[in-house]
């Protein structure tokens, strides 16, 4: 084989060599590319299936409290019922003061219990949530949970009528009322303040804000049940989900959606 063969041969050799590198180089290069739109794809329907996931417990539970609501309503408020006519039928016909005083006593304490009862049934079902502004609603469970002086609520938004379907408030309540039982139960707040408000960005924006003990949020954010019922509702419908707290400063929750959410 002469030097001109020898060369040629080298020359085709080093192409073919520099070529297969090339492609297995561009093969490499598609096969990481490929693998990773298989991972965001499944990313993605791991997400989809996740809120879908979220959105069947809202409405098991949902349901569930409809039924819990209409048993209330129909069965115990039916039984209160007759026992408080049965009271005020006993006060009619009982001469002797002293048991009518009593008896007056046990008819007042039926007929409060049965106005808790039938308020508490229609905060459970549909009808309730539909058929009121959000305004109205957070109002009501503010108002009930000052009834009890355990901790002081204070309510401000900066709307007069914001339409929401009847996910987003039934988000925004129970989220509410997620957060006042854990701050009522772990928190010894004094103060809860509660601001929702709207802007051209925003279609809401809610920030709940306690001043009590406070906790390290690194240890219980994983544990808590409340809050990781929150992050899911907020979840749910695609809003942001954040949470700040420190010790002996208080808690804050906001939960912000965008209006292309």
């Amino acid at each position: 084989m002469g030097k001109t063969e020898l060369l040629v041969t080298l020359i085709l050799f080093n192409i073919f060599f520099v070529l297969f590198v090339v492609a297995v180089m561009i093969y490499i290069r598609k096969y990481r590319q490929r693998k990773k739109e298989y991972l965001n794809e499944i990313e993605i329907n791991n997400e989809i299936h996740q809120k879908e996931l979220l959105a069947t417990q809202l409405e098991i539970q949902q349901a569930t409290m409809q039924q819990i609501g209409r048993e209330l309503h129909d069965n115990i408020g039916q039984k209160l019922t007759l026992v408080s006519l049965y009271t005020q039928q006993m006060l009619y016909e009982n001469k002797v003061p002293e048991a009518s005083e009593r008896i007056e006593q046990v008819s007042q304490i039926i007929n409060q219990s049965l106005q808790d009862l039938r308020s508490l049934s229609k905060t459970l079902t549909d009808d309730n949530i539909n058929q009121k502004e959000i305004v109205t609603l957070i109002q009501e469970e503010v108002d009930n949970t000052n009834s009890f002086k355990k901790c002081k609520i204070i309510f401000e938004h900066n709307f007069n009528q914001l339409d929401l379907s009847f996910v987003h408030k039934n988000v925004l309540l129970r989220i509410i009322q997620e957060f006042i039982q854990n701050s009522i139960k772990h928190s010894q707040c004094k103060n809860i303040y509660i601001r929702l408000d709207t802007s051209e960005d925003l279609l809401w924006e809610l920030e709940i804000t306690d001043d009590g003990i406070g906790f390290d949020t690194s240890k219980t954010l994983n544990n808590g049940i409340g809050l990781t019922n929150m992050k899911n509702r907020a979840k749910i419908i695609s809003a942001d989900f954040t949470l700040e707290s420190e010790k002996n400063k208080g808690t804050q929750v906001k939960i912000t959606l965008k209006k292309h959410s």
